[in-house]
């Protein structure tokens, strides 16, 4: 459905929102009016229950006294009874006082009544006169209202005050979407069928509003407004076809040249990358690229238990070849050594990689230790082959090397950290041990 097409089943969107947001004001006003007039109608209940017990007093009172005097005990029950039944009394006491004894109570109280504190008390003296001239005091009646009598009439009026106010808001929002309709809803129901149908071939009919009430209001301007906007839209088009035809001809001559330089740029990326994990001097890898490949390889291992081995090189007395043959037959002994590594290391997945000045590191996955031993052995037999002159060696007259060889124990090596210091161990000893030597690390502590 467009975004400004009418609602299914011809019911306006708006009026219904509209709807719905007279009655929630009408049920809140309805509660608020509710709850100012229950407060009212609480005070005029509570006044009327207290003057009802106030007749009751006076309409008992006489007769309690005389049938005290008379010492009529079962007139008084019997009056106590009678107005025990009247649905606003709680409680009602008598208490008889006599001249030589414990004063006497008498009580009657509605079942499952409670005293409220909120609710009066009403006391009165009971007197007799038995002669003219003489007034005697012969006890106390104290009554007490009943709440759950207060509290279902005040709930009857509550009923009666939100049902009253409930309707009229239900009327009021009925009158209110009724007037709605009639004067705004179907305009707008116009104005979305005129702009469903609008197409570039329709874009000079103009759009009338029919049957208006007033003339001259804001939907007369919201109709002057999309025929103003349907004006320049059908010059804007015409624009904008003159604009698409001179961009159809650079269109091809753009895509050709962005293809040119997205190449150029995949090209440069891809030189980049590989300059960037590459030694600059040797051409093997560099710590970074070993250090990422280590990573994968220990993980890979971990997980399906194949073999993997690590062989540190280091060049013998290399300072003092520097120091005897200077740094540029040094750079180049160093070119030279990585380039016989590498021709050792043909396999997929071997990595050769120069992590210091004179060490060289090899990554070999799929080998144990006693086939990364035997290409130990060929990597340092080829460094001696090249026959690089060194004088001040102390183990050989041309270039060696000193290696060390650590095949991967999952139990005893933890991490790749521990897996690199145990191989970096074994360099150690083959150093101690007179160096141009391969040394595997065992296993020992």
């Amino acid at each position: 459905m467009p975004p400004h097409s009418a609602a299914p089943g011809g019911r306006s969107r708006i009026g219904v929102r509209l709807l719905l947001v007279t009655v929630m004001a009408g049920l809140v006003f309805s509660v608020l009016s509710t709850l100012v007039r229950g407060a009212l109608a609480y005070m005029d209940e509570r006044d009327a229950l207290v003057d009802e017990l106030a007749q009751v007093e006076d309409i008992i009172q006489p007769a309690l006294a005389k049938a005290i005097w008379e010492l009529d005990r079962a007139s008084v029950k019997v009056h106590l009874d009678s107005a025990a039944r009247l649905p606003a009394l709680g409680q009602i006491v008598v208490t008889i006082v006599m001249a030589d004894a414990e004063p006497e109570v008498h009580a009657r109280r509605r079942p499952g009544w409670s005293p409220d504190a909120s609710l009066p008390v009403l006391r009165r003296s009971l007197v007799y006169s038995p002669y003219a001239d003489s007034r005697e005091v012969v006890g106390e009646l104290t009554v007490l209202a009943n709440g759950g009598e207060l509290k279902r009439r005040l709930y009857r009026e509550l009923r009666i005050i939100f049902a009253t106010q409930l309707i009229q808001s239900l009327l009021l929002a009925g009158f209110v979407m009724w007037m709605f309709n009639r004067s705004v809803t179907r305009h707008v129901r116009d104005v979305a069928a005129h702009l469903d149908a609008l197409s570039p071939e329709t874009l000079s009919r103009k759009l009338v509003l029919r049957d208006k009430m007033k003339q001259n209001d804001e939907l007369d301007q919201l109709a002057g407004g999309v025929n103003e906007l349907q004006h320049r839209l059908g010059g804007h088009l015409a624009q904008q076809a003159q604009y698409e035809g001179e961009l159809s001809r650079h269109r091809d001559n753009l895509a050709e040249l962005v293809g040119e330089r997205t190449r150029e740029l995949e090209a440069a990326n891809l030189k980049l990358d590989q300059l960037s994990r590459s030694d600059a001097l040797t051409g093997v890898s560099n710590r970074r690229h070993f250090d990422e490949c280590k990573e994968v390889e220990f993980r890979r291992a971990q997980r399906t238990q194949q073999p993997l081995s690590l062989v540190i090189c280091d060049i013998d007395y290399f300072k003092h070849f520097n120091d005897t043959y200077g740094h540029m037959a040094g750079d180049d002994c160093l070119r030279r050594v990585a380039v016989a590594l590498a021709e050792c290391c043909r396999r997929a997945g071997d990595v050769v990689a120069r992590v210091g000045g004179e060490e060289f590191v090899i990554l070999l996955p799929g080998q144990d230790r006693a086939e990364a031993q035997q290409c130990a052995e060929r990597l340092r037999a080829a460094v001696q082959a090249l026959g690089i002159a060194h004088t001040a060696s102390e183990v050989a007259p041309s270039i060696t090397i000193s290696v060390g060889v650590a095949g991967l124990d999952l139990k005893k090596m933890e991490s790749v950290d521990a897996f690199y210091h145990c191989a970096d161990q074994a360099l150690y000893r083959a150093k101690a041990g007179g160096r141009n030597r391969v040394v595997c690390w065992e296993g020992e502590a």
